[in-house]
């Protein structure tokens, strides 16, 4: 069987998938790809189902040698990859030779790319999922990011290479957005008229601190009134919590499932990507919209997504 060996792991590289979705009620987040956009573009340029598992690489990312060869696309932020000191471009596929070693350097974008692969990383799944879940340790390449001399299989792949490329007028209407899209949080009317305005108005950078669970945020402190009390319940991915200090918190793809913090507003889904590809002093503001515009907007990414002429050949 192929395989992948990591020469240097990069500041942050995981195993990650589409993520382990309904666990929430055994306290299990569901992980998987922060950008799970770019994930799937990754793997349907490879050949391979949307959901198969790949490496995501966080703002620096590391050296790959293919003793076997492959078949390879990165998708994502650009880090400069080069496969034996040639460039290698984003959004297409590419053919790896045996014994080649991709390299990657520091992002010139956004926060993540994925190295997708024929046939996908082949790890045990857990909870019917290959990602990894780091706060719990679980899942992926032995529940951890990779270090250095880990070998990591590559599952079967029988497709024939072709030179796959993603239409630049979808990348277009894909590219990760700084304006974040939110709908009303379930607690969204114990902030008053003047938090509501500091918080639809301001700008907000993210914090150093900022990680898979959630990105903390810096700006103006958000007040809710002093006469509400709530008790913890379940947080949804997405949800824009307002802790006691007034600095909002977005909760990511790690999250922990329930919260005793009011929650202002919740990224629509269609915006989940653009969170993923957020790096620490990145600025982003908030945009509400209703309900049925959320919906609207994840419907129209759909079908953009699954349109055939989305990868071009």
């Amino acid at each position: 069987m192929s395989a992948i060996e990591v020469q240097a792991p990069g500041l942050l590289t995981t195993v990650q998938d589409l993520g382990r979705e309904g666990f929430g009620p055994m306290g299990v987040s569901p992980s998987g790809a922060a950008d799970a956009v770019s994930l799937r573009l990754g793997n349907r340029l490879v050949g391979n189902p949307e959901g198969a598992a790949a490496l995501e690489m966080t703002l620096v990312g590391g050296a790959f040698l293919f003793p076997q060869g492959a078949t390879i696309a990165l998708s994502g932020s650009d880090f400069g990859a080069t496969l034996d000191g040639t460039a290698v471009g984003l959004w297409a596929s590419v053919q790896v030779q045996p014994g080649q070693t991709l390299r990657m350097g520091a992002t010139r974008s956004g926060a993540r790319c994925y190295l997708c692969v024929q046939g996908g990383i082949a790890v045990e799944p857990l909870l019917g999922s290959a990602s990894t879940h780091l706060v719990s340790g679980l899942g992926g390449f032995e529940g951890r990011a990779l270090r250095r001399g880990d070998v990591l299989r590559i599952g079967s792949g029988d497709v024939p290479f072709r030179r796959r490329t993603v239409a630049p007028q979808a990348l277009e209407r894909l590219s990760p957005r700084k304006v974040l899209r939110v709908t009303a949080g379930p607690q969204g009317d114990w902030f008053p008229e003047p938090s509501q305005r500091a918080f639809y108005g301001g700008a907000y950078r993210v914090a150093e601190e900022s990680n898979r669970m959630g990105l903390r945020l810096q700006g103006a402190p958000i007040a809710v009134d002093s006469g509400r009390e709530m008790i913890t319940e379940g947080v949804p991915l997405g949800a824009v919590q307002v802790p006691a200090g007034g600095q909002p918190i977005v909760l990511f793809v790690e999250q922990q499932t329930t919260g005793g913090y009011p929650k202002i507003a919740n990224v629509i889904s269609a915006d989940f990507h653009s969170v993923g590809q957020l790096r620490p002093r990145d600025e982003i503001r908030f945009e509400r919209v209703e309900f049925d515009t959320a919906q609207s907007l994840l419907r129209e990414q759909e079908t953009l997504l699954a349109s055939q002429e989305l990868i071009q050949q």
